[in-house]
């Protein structure tokens, strides 16, 4: 399929594909999460079943934490709000709710990545400017190298090419915010920024 029929089919789907397509940077990079939605369900359904029959709530609220993001990221607004009722919950120790609505959750996620396969595994859309782990390490490097020399121009270039690394929903907001400090000059928490978002690199 082409990215507009992708699109047609996600928004059929319920999906808001227009935030989706906002948060990550455009169309194809948005399709693109959405096979890597896709393609990660078992992993993370496996690890939030562990930490749940194992009573392991913290590992639970920050596994959670990471699919509400990525709901979110890709749209799917009232999953990414199921995760985080599931993340408060489990911050504030609310067995109660965990155990009455975990795996309730698990099968709306369950039915979502079910409704995704026409998308998600298609062939694979890799954007051309999307960069790999490795090339996104040596830029977040040169980008505090940057900032380290008060060179506000080549900072922003580096940050707008950071962004084309595939960063969850919270990261892409801390690298938006990295490029408003750079336009105020504010070269230390800016790096401060990068080096949170650095850490996420995988």
């Amino acid at each position: 399929m082409t990215v507009e029929e992708n699109l047609a089919v996600l928004s059929e789907l319920g999906l808001d594909t227009q935030s989706g397509i906002t948060y990550t940077g455009g169309p194809e990079k948005y399709i693109a999460a959405i096979q890597r939605f896709f393609k990660s369900f078992e992993k993370n359904r496996g690890k939030v079943l562990s930490f749940f029959e194992a009573k392991d709530y913290e590992s639970l609220m920050i596994t959670v934490h990471a699919l509400k993001s990525n709901a979110g990221m890709i749209g799917a607004d009232p999953l990414s709000k199921a995760f985080e009722a599931l993340e408060m919950a489990a911050k504030g120790n609310d067995i109660a709710y965990i155990e009455a609505n975990t795996e309730q959750t698990l099968e709306d996620y369950a039915r979502l990545v079910g409704a995704l396969e026409p998308v998600g595994a298609g062939e694979t859309v890799k954007p051309a400017d999307e960069l790999t782990a490795s090339q996104a390490r040596e830029v977040a490097d040169a980008l505090l190298a940057a900032l380290d020399d008060f060179d506000d121009e080549q900072a922003g270039k580096l940050a707008e090419k950071l962004s084309g690394y595939p960063f969850r929903m919270t990261q892409a907001g801390m690298l938006r915010q990295v490029r408003d400090r750079i336009a105020d000059f504010l070269y230390d928490e800016a790096a401060e920024l990068v080096r949170q978002i650095a850490e996420t690199i995988e």
